[in-house]
């Protein structure tokens, strides 16, 4: 199934505020120590407390030996496809996808457990996993996901890399987040900022959060969702 994006464009102030790790985990993430701890700023307190209530980052979510197992199961489907550089609708710049439906039972415990904590015990979800790869020089420009094909919540894992999301409000650019996704972390987005906000991954010489360069390297990122309703 390939999503139907929406692009947008924004300008950006400078950060303001921001917000402490959602959830403190034991296993190990990626570089960037200083700011480990810090997962989010934005451009107003005011946004901060309330979308940042509907988004979450998870650090460290998996481990290496995890990061592994999904890579080796991935990475021989991946490698059939080359890197495309135009998106149908200019969405996304540098990438190749695909989706999965049967796992190996390893990886199939890890995306359980990210189903556990990203939605509720009832939620009817999307069957297909999307898998979406970025070349280094690739990027995810700002867009809002079809409601047609996926419902409040979105999760995903970020292999790889560290990276930066940004949430702009539609219509509303000097209302924005910066979500730092640093290697192996789960990150959550809900309601308002499903619906409201477009998402992007930022290019490498974009990749800035709080004054600190983030290096961006190729990125894979395992997607679940929720179905619409």
């Amino acid at each position: 199934m390939v999503l139907l994006l929406t692009t947008l464009k924004h300008t950006r102030n400078p950060a303001v505020h921001l917000c402490r790790r959602c959830c403190s985990s034991p296993r190990s993430s990626g570089g960037l120590p200083a700011l480990r701890d810090e997962v989010l700023v934005g451009s107003s307190l005011e946004l901060v407390r309330t979308v940042g209530s509907q988004v979450e980052v998870r650090p460290g979510f998996i481990t290496e030996e995890e990061e592994a197992v999904l890579l080796q199961e991935l990475e021989p489907g991946l490698r059939k496809k080359r890197y495309e550089f135009d998106h149908w609708d200019d969405a996304i710049h540098g990438y190749r996808e695909t989706e999965r439906l049967r796992w190996a039972p390893p990886c199939e415990e890890i995306l359980n457990r990210v189903r556990s904590v990203a939605f509720p015990r009832s939620a009817s979800l999307l069957g297909p996993v999307h898998v979406l790869d970025l070349d280094k020089a690739g990027y995810i420009k700002p867009h809002v996901d079809s409601v047609k094909f996926c419902g409040s919540t979105i999760a995903g894992l970020s292999l790889l890399s560290d990276s930066i999301m940004r949430l702009v409000k539609e219509n509303e650019p000097n209302e924005w987040l910066d979500l730092l996704l640093t290697r192996r972390s789960l990150y959550i987005l809900r309601d308002q900022a499903r619906y409201d906000f477009t998402h992007e991954i930022l290019k490498d010489e974009d990749s800035v959060f709080k004054g600190q360069k983030v290096p961006r390297q190729r990125r894979i990122s395992v997607i679940c969702r929720n179905l619409p309703g």
